[in-house]
C-alpha cells in the first residue's frame, strides 16, 4: 500500500543508523568483561545493543550474578570504545552523506534522537563530520524518558516545528522503532547489527536495506526526483 503523505521532517537515530557505531560497541562490551575476567559472549553483547542504559544492566545482573562489577564494566566499556572510536573505526553509514545532502536541498528540517549521552553524542558526530548538519540533536540527557518511549521523537520533532502527519522517522533497532511508532511517526527501519523481530516488521513503515533507498522513499513521498543513485 502507497502512503501519499509528503515527508515534512525527518528525524534520526544515530547509532547503527547513521553512524557505524554499534559493532565497536560491541567489541567494546566483550572486551570490557575479558578485563574484568568475565567471557562475554558476542550474542550476549548484541542483546545490549540498542537497549536503554538501565535494561544493559538488568541484563548484565541476570546473566552474571549480583555481584557482577557494573559501575566497572560499564566504565571499561566507555574506555575501550573511546579508543575503537578515536583510533579511525568510526564511520558513517553508507548513503549517509547523500541523505542529508537531499534532505537539504529540499529544504526538509533534520534532527536526531538518540539514546547516547550529549558527550558521546556530540563527539562522534564530530569525528565523522556530520558535527552541525542537523537542527536538532536530542540525546539521552535531554529528555526524562528514553526510547522505547516516544518523548525523544517527540522532542525532537517539536523542535523541528513539524507535525507528526507529514513526519519521517528513521531507526535500525525495536526499541527505537517503538519509540518512533508510540510517537505516531512513519518509521523505515533500516536493520544494523539485529535482525528485525516479527514485532518491528509489523511497527515498520518500510523496511529498507540501506539509506540509499530512504533517498527514493523521500523523493517518491514528494514526487520530487532524487537524482542520487
Amino acid at each position: 500500500m502507497t502512503d501519499v503523505r509528503p515527508v515534512r521532517a525527518v528525524v534520526f537515530d544515530m547509532d547503527g543508523l547513521l553512524i557505524d557505531s554499534e559493532i565497536l560497541a560491541m567489541e567494546s562490551l566483550v572486551s570490557a568483561g575479558a578485563e574484568l575476567g568475565y567471557e562475554m559472549p558476542t550474542e550476549f553483547c548484541r542483546s545490549m545493543i540498542g537497549v536503554p542504559a538501565d535494561r544493559c544492566r538488568q541484563l548484565a545482573v541476570e546473566s552474571y550474578g549480583a555481584d557482577f562489577p557494573l559501575e566497572a564494566y560499564f566504565d571499561l566499556h566507555e574506555v575501550h570504545l573511546r579508543e575503537l572510536v578515536d583510533g579511525g573505526r568510526l564511520t558513517t553509514k553508507a548513503g549517509a552523506i547523500e541523505l542529508l545532502d537531499e534532505l537539504e536541498r529540499q529544504g526538509i528540517p533534520k534532527g536526531i534522537a538518540t539514546s547516547s549521552s550529549r558527550v558521546r553524542a556530540d563527539h562522534h558526530l564530530e569525528l565523522v563530520g556530520l558535527a552541525g548538519r542537523f537542527d536538532v540533536v536530542v540525546t539521552r540527557q535531554d529528555v526524562t524518558n528514553g526510547k522505547p518511549h516516544p518523548e525523544p521523537y517527540l522532542t525532537a520533532l517539536s523542535a523541528l516545528g513539524g507535525e507528526v502527519e507529514t513526519a519521517l522517522a528513521l531507526e535500525d533497532s525495536t526499541n527505537g522503532l517503538r519509540a518512533a511508532h508510540a510517537a505516531g511517526l512513519r518509521c523505515l527501519l533500516i536493520p544494523d547489527l539485529v535482525r528485525p523481530t516479527p514485532e518491528s516488521l509489523a511497527k515498520a513503515h518500510r523496511v529498507l536495506p540501506d539509506l540509499y533507498r530512504a533517498i527514493d522513499y523521500i523523493a517518491t513521498a514528494n514526487q520530487v526526483t532524487a537524482g542520487i543513485r
